[in-house]
């Protein structure tokens, strides 16, 4: 009803997000997927175990690639000047930061990939007919995810 104090118990909205790496912070991204983390699992059955299957034990971390997508601006090529270092296993390596924001600004979670470099580059595609935006992405590898949250 109105007047009444609300709960500040939402869930958080998915629209505001800033992105930082390197020297270069609050790049316009227009989304951000990939953020994902899991264990690969090992199956193990030692050879007097009673029982007639295998267990389940947590293995190796497997980070995803993380791939953001942001509309073409005239004479900004970050994606490719970040992506041209990369000859005989001697890119720059750097750490990505992703920050959900609050109505004020205020990061509220933030997703740190560790020691990030490009490994994949999409250009737009083009239509003559068309009247949408121009769109690139680029896939990031990385070896770790931290989370924190405000």
């Amino acid at each position: 009803m109105a007047g009444e104090a609300q709960d500040k118990n939402w869930p958080l909205p998915k629209f505001y997000f800033m992105v930082d790496w390197g020297a270069t912070t609050n790049i316009p991204f227009q989304e951000v997927s990939g953020l994902d983390i899991e264990s690969e699992p090992i199956e193990y059955r030692h050879g007097n175990s009673p029982v007639f299957s295998k267990i389940s034990m947590p293995g190796m971390i497997k980070n995803s690639k993380v791939t953001m997508k942001k509309g073409v601006f005239a004479k900004d090529n970050a994606f490719w000047d970040w992506f041209v270092k990369l000859k005989m296993n001697t890119i720059e390596r750097q750490n990505v930061v992703i920050k959900l924001l609050d109505e004020g600004g205020n990061p509220t979670m933030t997703w740190t990939l560790l020691n990030a470099w490009p490994s994949k580059i999409s250009s737009t595609d083009l239509k003559s007919d068309g009247s949408e935006v121009a769109v690139e992405s680029i896939e990031i590898a990385h070896e770790g995810l931290t989370i924190a949250n405000a």
